[in-house]
Protein backbone atom coordinates (compact mmCIF):
# COMPACT_ATOMS: atom_id res chain seq x y z
CA UNK A 1 0.00 0.00 0.00
CA UNK A 2 1.01 3.00 -1.08
CA UNK A 3 1.31 5.95 2.07
CA UNK A 4 0.20 9.36 1.10
CA UNK A 5 2.16 11.79 3.27
CA UNK A 6 0.26 14.21 5.09
CA UNK A 7 2.68 17.20 4.81
CA UNK A 8 1.15 20.32 6.10
CA UNK A 9 3.30 22.56 4.97
CA UNK A 10 0.67 24.38 1.78
CA UNK A 11 -2.10 24.50 4.57
CA UNK A 12 0.48 26.27 6.69
CA UNK A 13 0.98 28.81 4.00
CA UNK A 14 -2.29 29.21 3.03
CA UNK A 15 -2.89 30.00 6.97
CA UNK A 16 -0.39 32.76 7.09
CA UNK A 17 -1.34 34.39 4.29
CA UNK A 18 -4.49 35.39 5.67
CA UNK A 19 -2.34 35.97 8.71
CA UNK A 20 -0.10 38.46 7.22
CA UNK A 21 -3.05 40.33 5.34
CA UNK A 22 -4.88 40.49 8.91
CA UNK A 23 -1.87 41.64 10.71
CA UNK A 24 -0.93 44.57 8.19
CA UNK A 25 -4.68 46.00 8.29
CA UNK A 26 -4.33 45.96 11.74
CA UNK A 27 -0.95 47.37 11.69
CA UNK A 28 -2.25 50.17 9.14
CA UNK A 29 -5.12 51.18 11.20
CA UNK A 30 -3.29 52.09 14.22
CA UNK A 31 -0.39 49.24 15.64
CA UNK A 32 0.43 46.08 14.99
CA UNK A 33 -0.29 42.81 16.60
CA UNK A 34 1.80 42.16 19.82
CA UNK A 35 2.90 39.16 20.96
CA UNK A 36 4.68 38.23 24.63
CA UNK A 37 6.78 35.23 24.49
CA UNK A 38 7.48 34.10 28.14
CA UNK A 39 10.69 31.61 28.93
CA UNK A 40 11.49 30.62 32.00
CA UNK A 41 14.03 27.69 31.14
CA UNK A 42 17.75 26.72 29.34
CA UNK A 43 16.64 24.10 26.84
CA UNK A 44 18.52 24.03 23.72
CA UNK A 45 14.76 22.71 21.69
CA UNK A 46 12.81 25.21 23.56
CA UNK A 47 15.25 27.99 22.01
CA UNK A 48 15.41 26.68 18.95
CA UNK A 49 11.54 26.93 19.03
CA UNK A 50 11.04 30.60 20.97
CA UNK A 51 13.43 31.73 17.92
CA UNK A 52 11.40 29.90 15.27
CA UNK A 53 8.78 31.78 16.45
CA UNK A 54 10.15 34.86 16.62
CA UNK A 55 11.12 34.58 13.07
CA UNK A 56 7.19 33.59 12.21
CA UNK A 57 6.06 36.37 14.08
CA UNK A 58 8.34 38.85 12.16
CA UNK A 59 7.60 37.29 8.43
CA UNK A 60 4.24 38.04 9.43
CA UNK A 61 4.12 41.82 10.32
CA UNK A 62 3.51 40.66 14.55
CA UNK A 63 5.70 42.15 17.24
CA UNK A 64 7.26 39.28 19.20
CA UNK A 65 8.48 40.60 22.93
CA UNK A 66 10.71 37.60 24.10
CA UNK A 67 10.65 37.61 28.32
CA UNK A 68 13.68 35.39 29.54
CA UNK A 69 13.03 35.13 33.25
CA UNK A 70 15.48 31.90 33.97
CA UNK A 71 15.72 28.49 34.49
CA UNK A 72 15.33 28.95 38.08
CA UNK A 73 12.46 31.26 38.15
CA UNK A 74 9.75 30.93 41.12
CA UNK A 75 5.85 30.33 40.75
CA UNK A 76 5.30 33.40 41.94
CA UNK A 77 7.94 34.91 39.56
CA UNK A 78 6.38 33.72 36.86
CA UNK A 79 2.87 34.32 38.02
CA UNK A 80 3.08 37.72 38.32
CA UNK A 81 5.01 38.37 34.64
CA UNK A 82 2.09 36.43 32.87
CA UNK A 83 0.09 39.36 35.35
CA UNK A 84 1.64 41.85 34.16
CA UNK A 85 1.48 41.32 30.45
CA UNK A 86 -2.31 40.08 30.79
CA UNK A 87 -3.17 43.87 32.13
CA UNK A 88 -0.82 45.15 29.73
CA UNK A 89 -2.89 47.36 27.23
CA UNK A 90 -0.19 47.17 24.98
CA UNK A 91 0.29 43.19 24.63
CA UNK A 92 -2.20 41.64 22.37
CA UNK A 93 -1.26 37.92 22.99
CA UNK A 94 0.78 35.66 25.63
CA UNK A 95 2.59 32.57 25.27
CA UNK A 96 4.18 30.49 27.97
CA UNK A 97 6.93 28.29 26.57
CA UNK A 98 7.91 24.79 27.81
CA UNK A 99 9.57 23.72 30.18
CA UNK A 100 9.14 25.07 33.17
CA UNK A 101 11.77 25.33 35.61
CA UNK A 102 11.93 21.99 38.20
CA UNK A 103 8.87 21.88 40.55
CA UNK A 104 6.90 24.29 38.17
CA UNK A 105 4.13 22.80 36.43
CA UNK A 106 1.53 24.30 33.59
CA UNK A 107 -0.84 24.09 36.34
CA UNK A 108 0.51 26.33 39.16
CA UNK A 109 1.25 29.26 36.77
CA UNK A 110 -1.58 28.88 33.21
CA UNK A 111 -4.60 30.92 35.35
CA UNK A 112 -2.28 33.82 35.70
CA UNK A 113 -2.68 34.45 31.95
CA UNK A 114 -5.79 36.63 30.85
CA UNK A 115 -8.45 34.19 28.44
CA UNK A 116 -8.48 37.51 26.00
CA UNK A 117 -4.41 36.78 25.50
CA UNK A 118 -4.51 32.94 26.25
CA UNK A 119 -3.59 32.15 22.39
CA UNK A 120 -2.21 28.64 22.83
CA UNK A 121 -5.47 27.34 24.99
CA UNK A 122 -3.37 26.64 28.29
CA UNK A 123 -5.00 28.07 31.30
CA UNK A 124 -7.85 26.43 33.08
CA UNK A 125 -10.42 29.34 31.73
CA UNK A 126 -9.62 28.47 28.17
CA UNK A 127 -9.82 24.55 28.56
CA UNK A 128 -13.28 25.05 30.51
CA UNK A 129 -14.27 26.91 27.29
CA UNK A 130 -13.21 24.31 24.61
CA UNK A 131 -14.78 21.60 27.00
CA UNK A 132 -18.40 23.57 27.47
CA UNK A 133 -18.06 23.92 23.01
CA UNK A 134 -17.88 27.88 23.60
CA UNK A 135 -15.46 30.56 21.88
CA UNK A 136 -11.96 30.86 23.04
CA UNK A 137 -8.37 30.03 22.20
CA UNK A 138 -8.01 26.31 21.81
CA UNK A 139 -3.95 24.66 21.91
CA UNK A 140 -2.48 25.22 18.53
CA UNK A 141 -0.88 21.71 18.62
CA UNK A 142 -4.69 19.80 18.93
CA UNK A 143 -6.12 22.32 16.69
CA UNK A 144 -3.77 21.17 14.12
CA UNK A 145 -4.08 17.96 14.02
CA UNK A 146 -7.87 18.50 12.83
CA UNK A 147 -7.18 20.94 10.53
CA UNK A 148 -4.86 18.86 8.71
CA UNK A 149 -6.85 16.09 8.86
CA UNK A 150 -9.51 17.96 6.95
CA UNK A 151 -7.17 20.10 4.63
CA UNK A 152 -6.39 16.50 3.32
CA UNK A 153 -10.04 15.05 2.86
CA UNK A 154 -9.68 12.73 5.60
CA UNK A 155 -13.22 12.50 7.45
CA UNK A 156 -13.86 12.60 11.01
CA UNK A 157 -17.36 11.95 11.26
CA UNK A 158 -18.26 8.14 12.74
CA UNK A 159 -14.60 7.43 12.91
CA UNK A 160 -13.24 6.16 15.79
CA UNK A 161 -9.60 7.81 16.49
CA UNK A 162 -7.05 6.78 19.30
CA UNK A 163 -5.42 9.57 20.95
CA UNK A 164 -2.14 7.79 22.17
CA UNK A 165 -1.33 10.77 24.92
CA UNK A 166 -3.58 12.42 27.66
CA UNK A 167 -2.35 15.89 28.45
CA UNK A 168 -3.56 19.07 29.02
CA UNK A 169 -2.27 20.72 25.79
CA UNK A 170 -2.80 18.23 23.49
CA UNK A 171 -4.58 14.86 24.27
CA UNK A 172 -7.47 16.14 26.29
CA UNK A 173 -8.00 19.30 24.12
CA UNK A 174 -7.49 17.49 20.82
CA UNK A 175 -10.33 14.50 22.36
CA UNK A 176 -12.85 18.15 22.80
CA UNK A 177 -12.33 18.88 18.82
CA UNK A 178 -12.63 15.75 17.69
CA UNK A 179 -15.91 15.27 19.40
CA UNK A 180 -17.11 17.96 18.75
CA UNK A 181 -16.34 16.94 14.62
CA UNK A 182 -18.89 13.76 15.37
CA UNK A 183 -15.84 11.29 15.72
CA UNK A 184 -15.43 8.71 18.53
CA UNK A 185 -12.47 9.46 20.50
CA UNK A 186 -10.64 6.70 22.78
CA UNK A 187 -7.81 8.54 25.04
CA UNK A 188 -4.85 6.26 25.41
CA UNK A 189 -1.68 6.20 28.14
CA UNK A 190 1.04 4.94 30.22
CA UNK A 191 -1.62 2.82 31.87
CA UNK A 192 -3.40 1.58 28.79
CA UNK A 193 -3.51 -2.40 29.36
CA UNK A 194 -2.48 -3.92 25.34
CA UNK A 195 -1.61 -0.78 23.57
CA UNK A 196 -1.78 -2.58 19.93
CA UNK A 197 -4.98 -3.75 20.89
CA UNK A 198 -7.11 -0.15 21.34
CA UNK A 199 -4.84 1.40 18.73
CA UNK A 200 -5.27 -0.97 15.95
CA UNK A 201 -8.95 -1.03 16.04
CA UNK A 202 -8.98 2.34 15.17
CA UNK A 203 -9.35 4.17 11.89
CA UNK A 204 -7.33 7.51 12.72
CA UNK A 205 -4.18 7.02 15.18
CA UNK A 206 -2.43 10.22 16.76
CA UNK A 207 0.64 9.79 18.63
CA UNK A 208 1.25 12.21 20.91
CA UNK A 209 2.76 11.06 24.07
CA UNK A 210 6.40 12.46 23.55
CA UNK A 211 7.97 9.17 23.32
CA UNK A 212 10.28 8.41 20.37
CA UNK A 213 8.93 5.45 17.97
CA UNK A 214 5.70 4.57 20.67
CA UNK A 215 3.79 3.66 17.75
CA UNK A 216 4.77 1.61 15.35
CA UNK A 217 3.41 -1.02 12.58
CA UNK A 218 2.08 -3.71 15.10
CA UNK A 219 -0.03 -0.87 16.76
CA UNK A 220 -2.40 0.53 13.44
CA UNK A 221 -4.71 -1.66 11.53
CA UNK A 222 -4.41 -1.95 7.82
CA UNK A 223 -5.10 1.22 5.85
CA UNK A 224 -5.44 3.31 9.05
CA UNK A 225 -4.38 7.18 9.03
CA UNK A 226 -1.57 8.06 11.39
CA UNK A 227 -1.03 11.49 12.78
CA UNK A 228 2.42 11.86 14.67
CA UNK A 229 2.91 15.32 16.99
CA UNK A 230 5.74 14.01 18.81
CA UNK A 231 8.82 16.19 18.60
CA UNK A 232 11.98 14.61 20.11
CA UNK A 233 15.37 15.06 19.78
CA UNK A 234 17.09 11.72 18.74
CA UNK A 235 20.57 10.83 19.63
CA UNK A 236 22.12 11.99 16.94
CA UNK A 237 20.46 15.68 17.12
CA UNK A 238 17.52 14.59 14.49
CA UNK A 239 13.97 15.90 15.50
CA UNK A 240 11.77 12.65 15.14
CA UNK A 241 8.15 11.78 15.95
CA UNK A 242 6.63 9.31 18.27
CA UNK A 243 6.06 7.08 15.53
CA UNK A 244 8.62 4.44 14.12
CA UNK A 245 7.59 5.83 10.34
CA UNK A 246 9.45 2.96 8.62
CA UNK A 247 7.50 0.47 10.06
CA UNK A 248 3.83 2.11 9.63
CA UNK A 249 4.62 2.52 5.57
CA UNK A 250 2.90 0.37 3.57
CA UNK A 251 0.61 -0.27 6.21
CA UNK A 252 -1.05 2.85 6.60
CA UNK A 253 -2.84 4.80 4.33
CA UNK A 254 -1.64 8.22 5.48
CA UNK A 255 0.98 9.37 7.67
CA UNK A 256 1.98 13.25 8.87
CA UNK A 257 5.68 13.09 8.61
CA UNK A 258 8.27 14.62 11.27
CA UNK A 259 9.16 17.79 10.69
CA UNK A 260 6.78 19.21 8.24
CA UNK A 261 3.40 17.66 9.33
CA UNK A 262 1.95 19.21 12.23
CA UNK A 263 4.68 21.57 13.29
CA UNK A 264 4.28 24.11 10.46
CA UNK A 265 0.49 23.92 10.81
CA UNK A 266 0.76 24.89 14.62
CA UNK A 267 3.38 27.78 14.34
CA UNK A 268 0.67 28.72 10.97
CA UNK A 269 -2.59 28.94 14.08
CA UNK A 270 -0.42 30.17 17.12
CA UNK A 271 0.42 32.81 14.68
CA UNK A 272 -3.23 33.42 13.39
CA UNK A 273 -4.46 33.43 16.87
CA UNK A 274 -2.41 36.32 18.16
CA UNK A 275 -4.18 38.13 15.59
CA UNK A 276 -7.19 37.39 15.95
CA UNK A 277 -6.46 38.33 19.75
CA UNK A 278 -5.72 41.63 18.46
CA UNK A 279 -8.69 42.16 16.69
CA UNK A 280 -10.99 41.06 19.43
CA UNK A 281 -9.09 43.92 21.42
CA UNK A 282 -9.51 46.63 18.85
CA UNK A 283 -13.29 46.36 18.63
CA UNK A 284 -13.15 46.05 22.83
Amino acid sequence: MDTVSLSGKELAAAINADTKERAAALTASGTAPRLALIVANDDPASAWYVNSLRKAAERLGIACDTIDLGADASIQQIRDELTARSADASVDAIMLQTPLPAGVTLDDVSSAIAVAKDVDGVSPLSLGLLASNLDGFVPATSEAVVELLKHHEIPLAGRHVAVVGRSNIVGKPLAQLLLAENATVTICHSRTTDLPAVTSAADIVVAAAGRIGLVTGDHIREAATVVDVGTNESSDGKIVGDVAADSVRGKASALSPVPGGIGPVTTALLMRHVVVAAENARRA
